[in-house]
């Protein structure tokens, strides 16, 4: 099985070569803890974090 590939700049689980946020291709596949946001203006969480769309997010990339 393939290793999950993570936009960098934005945290989203990707699953082609370019971020569907930023419109980057820098990831990386060294990641702790997921988060899954449904509803981005409901969550607070996602306040905190500061993400702005739903998707799935790594909370620590390198």
């Amino acid at each position: 099985m393939a290793k999950e590939k993570v936009c960098k700049k934005c945290k989203i689980f990707v699953d082609k070569n370019v971020c569907p946020l930023c419109k980057g291709n820098q990831f990386s596949t060294t990641w702790k803890g997921r988060i899954n946001i449904l509803d981005a203006n409901k969550s607070d969480i996602a306040d905190k974090i500061g993400i702005n769309d739903k998707g799935n997010y790594a909370l620590k990339v390198r």
